[in-house]
């Protein structure tokens, strides 16, 4: 029997309550977990990073098989979840920790990353500067156990967050009802 390679992704794109369900149901992704990333502050608390003075961003770590489901797939995912023209947070989420940013833990995938941010600019699709960083991935802390699934967990919570954000309609006049 041969082992799968599984590979990891991360990407932050707001609040990661938001990011965990459209990853979630492709195949080949194994585990989505929320947590934190890029800051300079050992074992954070969602407290410490949402005061915004740790440095870090809400991310969500992707355990995915890459032969199922491609990085770049993630990437193209990952895109219509997201207002790329944003370098102030995401949606209702404002400050520093609700930025966008992809993570890579490859040179394979800094490159995949980069190569999908300039098609996305050029697309025409924003009228506004792409600004999402492509950054090395640094530790990852998983976020407290409340957070993770929370829009399984806490569905009619989430619902009620997601529709108040704005993130739905952005989402439609981008990329369209998918």
């Amino acid at each position: 029997m041969v082992d799968k390679k599984v590979e990891k992704a991360a990407f932050a794109g707001g609040c990661f309550w938001c990011m965990v369900k459209p990853f979630k149901e492709w195949p080949g992704v194994q585990d989505i977990v929320s947590g934190y990333m890029g800051g300079h502050l050992d074992h954070p608390t969602y407290e410490d990073v949402k005061k915004g003075t740790s440095g870090h961003v809400e991310v969500v770590e992707i355990t995915f098989d890459p032969v199922l489901f491609p990085y770049e797939k993630l990437l193209e995912v990952y895109w219509q979840q997201i207002d790329p023209t944003d370098a102030e947070g995401q949606f209702q989420d404002r400050g520093p920790s609700y930025t966008t940013a992809i993570f890579y833990y490859t040179e394979a995938q800094r490159e995949a990353a980069e190569k999908s941010k300039d098609n996305l600019a050029a697309s025409g699709i924003f009228a506004k500067p792409i600004v999402t960083p492509i950054r090395l991935a640094e530790t990852f802390y998983p976020a407290e156990e409340y957070h993770q699934d929370y829009y399984i967990k806490e569905e009619e919570h989430y619902e009620e967050d997601r529709a108040r954000s704005g993130r739905n309609e952005f989402i439609a006049e981008h990329w369209g009802e998918k």
